[in-house]
């Protein structure tokens, strides 16, 4: 098919997109940025594009709640074009208050927009109960069905948030998103252990730093890809000789970008 159409979104409080754009087109797709207040005045806003991007930043402040006004924004005004959009086919990828405005339309983990009660899990507080800032571990697990990772996977990037600890209603919710290949990244220790505090930023059910919906095709995430997509934008680039090394997030984009190739 021809090049992939991607279109990051911003707000106010936004402060990621520029990067998130950069590493689209890293990876090959045709990228632009698009402001709210333009989609929700569109009649078409989804019609070119095949990846659509909520990356990081404080949206509206992070009033009431990360990420939740921007939700209460795009329910009302996008529900209809996100929903055409998945299940059209299109790609999603939410970075840090872009996973929580995801979980919290109900877009993730079930691909639908849901009322609050029908909602099945939440992003809140790190139980360290400060804004966590660093470097972390992933991996991704042996069952997984999300189009941007593989199974046994690991990989390094850095996240920066205070409301990124993964909750869900109960724990059937956690084992079915196990079962049925949705968890995606788990913090991960460099010993090899079960990663506590602060291996695990802020103390996700399960260790869980990433999710998908059943398609694969909708993902969150709370470490940032977009900011470690050279070797350069490493802490230890020059004691490691890493400059001439791909980051490990741009593995994501460019997965999403081949995704449309390779269709």
């Amino acid at each position: 098919m021809a090049t992939p159409r991607a279109l990051v979104l911003r707000t106010a409080g936004t402060n990621c997109d520029q990067e998130t754009k950069h590493a689209f087109e890293l990876a090959g797709a045709v990228t632009e940025l698009a402001h709210i207040n333009w989609l929700g005045a569109s009649d078409t806003p989804l019609a070119n594009v095949q990846i659509l991007a909520l990356p990081g930043g404080f949206t509206y402040g992070d009033d009431i709640a990360a990420g939740k006004i921007l939700a209460v924004e795009l329910m009302h005004s996008m529900r209809r074009h996100l929903q055409d959009f998945i299940f059209g086919g299109g790609v999603i990828i939410g970075i840090c208050n872009g996973f929580q405005v995801l979980v919290k339309t109900g877009l993730l983990p079930d691909a639908r927009i849901l009322p609050a009660a029908d909602r099945r899990l939440t992003l809140t507080h790190n139980d360290s109960g400060k804004f966590e800032a660093r470097w972390v571990r992933l991996r991704t697990p042996h069952h997984t069905v999300s189009i941007f990772a593989e199974p046994d996977e690991s990989l390094e990037l850095p996240v920066a948030h205070g409301e990124g600890k993964l909750v869900a209603r109960d724990a059937g919710i956690i084992k079915e998103l196990i079962e049925q290949g949705q968890v995606v990244y788990r913090y991960a220790s460099p010993s090899g252990g079960v990663p506590t505090y602060p291996d695990d930023p802020n103390g996700s059910v399960d260790n869980i730093a990433g999710i998908c919906d059943k398609s694969g095709r909708v993902l969150g995430l709370m470490p940032h890809p977009e900011r470690y997509v050279t070797g350069y934008q490493h802490p230890r680039w020059t004691r490691e000789r890493l400059e001439n090394r791909e980051g490990d997030g741009l593995r994501l984009f460019r997965r999403a970008v081949e995704y449309f190739k390779k269709g």
